[in-house]
């Protein structure tokens, strides 16, 4: 009997079956590659699903399943009609439904991930915002507790409390048990615990600089966690089982007071730190968090510019402090240096009154002397005298001078003047010494050099007759030039004058003057010497030719007044010397010009040598004096009356009087006051006399004074018998003559 297969009998094969399971087997296995991959997808989409390793076995089971139909397509046998309907049948309906199991899938895994994971994922949003909006109110916190300890620690510039502050604003902002702040020493090696928020450890405890911990600190510019057992951190007692908190410490950078400057920005020194050491709660797992540290970086630079700002306060208190004891000690040397110049200038005012009156008696007697019969040794005698008090006049006149020049009370009194006169005056002056002496000397002035000049003609005299009589006194033999010209800016372009200059101006003009003589000469480091007053230099013909000292140094002064430069050149001993000065005048008007060219300087008038009944009134309460000006003016040829008050004088004067003589400075006795009178009794001009002062006093508004009392002249004393003759002479014919004080 054959075998049976439990199936029909094989027929031909249905080439449309076997096409439709080939073609199911295809979609099943396709199908069943699908699922998977939108079950990965899924899976990969949705990070909530709680599921994952069952899907992934349910989707390993699926691959299987379409793996056993894939391989279907390469396995095909001949069966009987009845069973290959069946099987097209059952995988024609796997393959549908497979297929419509794959399509629904695409369209419902968007909707569970968009709907049955949404709970999931809102939670986990909501932990993440919560967690977020944590964060932003712990900032806010953090901002706030800046905001206010910034406000506490800037509401005051006092150094002690801004640092208390600190520690107890932070203590209680950050519960901590503990905080303390290290200070450097002043050497700089070690710091010192200066305040302490408990106050459990003794303030003033001291550590070395130079510990590792604190470079740590020290190099970082981040709060830094330490070790509690470590130096700085050990803030209060150990006392049994005791558990420390974390401890951070951060650096405060310190202003560097020695580089702090008045006039200039204080530099922040970055070798220079104090320490700050903050510890949380002992016996607790608290931490330290980000948001606390960043609290503790930002307040410790807030208290650094607060101590900048302090330091520069406490800095400023101290300059201005030592500025107004400067100031005060300034201004008591300003009064003391005041009294003492005033206590000076009024010594120094009685003293030339009180001595030109001893002097107008010698010098007037003396020149009287000279004028009688008298036997040689007799005339060294008088003519000794004569010079003598004429040096000590000079003396006298220079002192005064010099005093003025050096507290600014003189003041160039600026006119328009011939300056060629000028020159001429001091040659015809310096002429009879030059001719003792068996000098030569010449006067050589520039065609260019203007007739007429603009400023202080006395002043000037002065200046060229100082220097040109040093020449003469120091020279024994030769020659002696004087050169004048107008000075231009190409000649002073050497190392003699590096500070000045000219000033070209359609206005004034400099006038350079070079006297030269072939004398004795000086050593070159001596000549700056010679313009300090009452200096000596090292020459023998110096020491040995007088002088007081001041000529040069007045020279100077009066040069510098005028706004010039004066200097002395030499190359030594017995080669002579060149003084050279420079000095700005004014160029005076054309119309000033033309009205001077008429009215020449008024000569000294020698040619009449007595004024024979020529009344003459002198009023002066020193008897002396009285009698030393009577005796002038007898021998002139006067007919002299005197008065010793103003009630005498009021009573003798008469209009018969053609001069009246009268001291101006006399104790209780007011000079102004009797011009005024005698200008209420005769108010006819043609019978009022001519009132002239004669006095020693040479105060600055003497001038002043005897013009507003309606006086016609002033002469200082001394006054010898050749001055009183120019005097009267020149009275008589201009009616007028002040005497330049």
């Amino acid at each position: 009997m054959e075998s049976c297969n439990c199936f029909e009998a094989q027929g031909p094969p249905d080439e449309l079956l076997m096409k439709y399971q080939y073609i199911s087997d295809f979609f099943i296995a396709l199908a069943y590659f699908s699922i998977p991959l939108e079950l990965i997808y899924f899976v990969k989409k949705s990070a909530v699903f709680p599921y994952r390793w069952v899907l992934v076995q349910f989707g390993a089971f699926i691959v299987l399943c379409g793996a056993t139909h894939l391989i279907n397509l390469w396995t095909f046998t001949m069966h009987s009609k009845t069973v290959a309907v069946v099987m097209t049948s059952a995988k024609v309906l796997t393959a549908a439904v497979s297929c419509v199991t794959a399509l629904m899938l695409v369209h419902i895994i968007p909707d569970l991930l968009s709907v049955k994971t949404r709970e999931l994922f809102l939670k986990n949003k909501a932990a993440e915002l919560d967690r977020e909006m944590g964060l932003i109110r712990t900032q806010e916190e953090t901002g706030r507790h800046v905001r206010m300890l910034t406000h506490e620690i800037r509401s005051t510039l006092d150094r002690h409390t801004i640092l208390k502050t600190t520690l107890v604003e932070l203590g209680r902002t950050l519960a901590l048990e503990e905080c303390a702040l290290w200070m450097p020493t002043r050497t700089g090696l070690e710091l010192q615990l200066t305040y302490t928020l408990r106050q459990q450890n003794p303030v003033g405890y001291t550590v070395p600089i130079h510990l590792p911990v604190i470079n740590q600190v020290f190099s970082n510019n981040r709060a830094v966690k330490i070790s509690p057992n470590c130096p700085v951190a050990r803030l209060r007692p150990l006392a049994g089982k005791y558990m420390p908190g974390e401890v951070v410490a951060i650096r405060v950078p310190l202003l560097h007071l020695s580089n702090f400057q008045i006039n200039d920005w204080p530099e922040l020194s970055t070798r220079r730190y104090a320490l700050m050491v903050l510890m949380l709660p002992s016996d607790s797992a608290r931490k330290w968090h980000v948001h606390e540290l960043e609290l503790v970086e930002v307040v410790a630079d807030q208290v650094a510019v607060a101590l900048s700002h302090a330091a520069i306060l406490e800095e400023s208190m101290r300059a201005r402090d030592l500025l107004m004891e400067q100031n005060v000690a300034l201004d008591l040397a300003r009064r003391e240096a005041e009294t003492a110049i005033h206590a000076r200038n009024d010594f120094l005012a009685v003293m030339n009154h009180e001595m030109r009156t001893p002097m107008h008696a010698i010098i007037a007697l003396s020149s009287l002397l000279q004028e009688t019969e008298l036997t040689p040794e007799q005339r060294l005698m008088i003519e000794t005298i004569l010079k003598s008090s004429n040096l000590l006049a000079t003396l006298i006149n220079d002192v005064l001078d010099l005093s003025r020049l050096e507290d600014g009370s003189l003041q160039l009194n600026a006119a328009t003047f011939n300056l060629h006169a000028v020159f001429r005056e001091v040659l015809s002056l310096i002429k009879p010494v030059v001719s003792v002496k068996k000098l030569s000397i010449t006067l050589n002035l520039a065609p260019d050099l203007p007739v007429y000049a603009v400023g202080d003609e006395k002043r000037l005299m002065q200046t060229i007759l100082n220097v040109v009589g040093n020449a003469v006194k120091f020279s024994k033999e030769g020659s002696i030039s004087i050169t004048a010209f107008v000075a231009k800016s190409e000649s002073l372009r050497d190392s003699r004058t590096p500070d000045f200059f000219l000033v070209p101006s359609d206005y004034h003009f400099y006038l350079r003057v070079q006297v030269k003589d072939s004398g004795s000469g000086i050593i070159p480091q001596d000549i700056p010497k010679l313009f300090t007053k009452f200096a000596q230099t090292q020459s023998l013909a110096t020491r040995n030719s007088g002088g007081s000292g001041l000529g040069l140094a007045i020279c100077k002064r009066f040069v510098n007044l005028m706004e010039g430069h004066i200097w002395i050149e030499s190359e030594g001993i017995g080669k002579g010397c060149t003084a050279t000065f420079i000095v700005k005048l004014g160029i005076p008007e054309r119309s000033n010009e033309s009205k001077l060219a008429f009215v020449p300087k008024a000569p000294v008038n020698h040619g009449q040598t007595n004024f024979l009944g020529l009344k003459v009134l002198v009023m002066d309460d020193n008897g002396v004096s009285r009698t030393v000006t009577k005796g002038l003016l007898v021998h002139l040829g006067c007919d002299v009356t005197t008065a010793s008050s103003i009630e005498e004088c009021m009573r003798v004067v008469s209009h018969e009087h053609k001069v009246v003589f009268m001291d101006v400075c006399m104790p209780g006795i007011d000079g102004y006051e009797l011009a005024v009178h005698i200008h209420e009794k005769f108010t006819k001009r043609q019978d009022r006399p001519l009132i002239v002062a004669l006095t020693g006093n040479t105060n600055k508004g003497t001038k002043d004074n005897c013009m507003r009392a309606g006086m016609d002249g002033l002469i200082l004393k001394p006054v010898s018998v050749d001055k009183m003759r120019s005097v009267l002479s020149e009275l008589l014919e201009h009616r007028v003559l002040f005497e330049v004080i």
